[in-house]
């Protein structure tokens, strides 16, 4: 497939146009022509580049790619080996980030919810048909200890939990991955029992015990493996194309 073929056919999937994100989305850095063989990863590092190099890959899919707002505007230093690395082997750069996230079945919150046995009902922006973050219910309602334990056993790893006091038993859940801890009040605001997300700042915790909601700080990294998996898995069943996901360990 040609490498902006497949930009046109990710973004007709992903509606990049539909949030205001920040960083661009889609193809970010231009490799070769035609893409067949491609290494999904949730940031292009330099393991995951080299990985790709090794695969021979004509292209790598990333939720965290390149040129955040905000950000020095040099290419220098760590970002100008990593795409002196991409450019001088070909290898295309395709970064899809909150698109990623809202997607209602391939993306971040879809794919982690399915695994967490969580039924997504809406979202927890109000008037907002592209809420960042969603609520649901538990197919089996929890007590915060069990909810604990299916968070660890889902994501190979132990989260961090505050006890929100409120409730003994969980059954509504707020949900969104990555860093979204400050979607906590609006998980409140709705009366969700429990808020999980990937990262947990200082003032979290107040608001969880403030506010009566358990909150479940279960790793950005680990709350985001499973969308770019998902949409690499796409392609490759409906599309042709081979794909590789590449889990690059990351304790944050």
């Amino acid at each position: 497939m040609n490498n902006f073929q497949l930009e046109a056919l990710l973004n007709a999937e992903l509606k990049p146009e539909q949030v205001k994100d920040y960083s661009p989305n889609g193809l970010q850095v231009q490799g070769r022509d035609n893409v067949q063989t491609i290494v999904t990863g949730v940031t292009a590092c330099q393991d995951l580049i080299d990985k790709a190099i090794e695969y021979q890959a004509d292209a790598i899919l990333v939720h965290h790619g390149y040129f955040w707002r905000g950000e020095s505007q040099s290419i220098r230093g760590m970002k100008y080996q990593r795409i002196k690395m991409l450019i001088e082997n070909g290898i295309n750069l395709y970064g899809y980030h909150l698109p990623l996230d809202i997607h209602p079945t391939l993306g971040n919150n879809a794919q982690l919810a399915k695994r967490l046995g969580i039924e997504i009902i809406g979202g927890l922006e109000p008037n907002n048909p592209v809420s960042i973050p969603v609520y649901g219910k538990l197919s089996t309602p929890m007590t915060l200890g069990q909810f604990e334990q299916q968070v660890a056993t889902v994501l190979n790893r132990t989260p961090l939990v505050v006890d929100g006091g409120r409730t003994a038993r969980i059954e509504t859940v707020g949900l969104c991955t990555g860093g979204a801890q400050d979607f906590i009040d609006l998980a409140a605001e709705q009366g969700m029992d429990a808020y999980l997300s990937g990262e947990i700042s200082e003032r979290t915790t107040f608001s969880a015990r403030e506010q009566g909601v358990h909150y479940v700080a279960a790793g950005h990294h680990a709350t985001e493996r499973y969308g770019v998996k998902a949409l690499g898995e796409w392609l490759a069943d409906h599309h042709g194309l081979t794909t590789h996901f590449v889990d690059i360990d990351n304790p944050a």
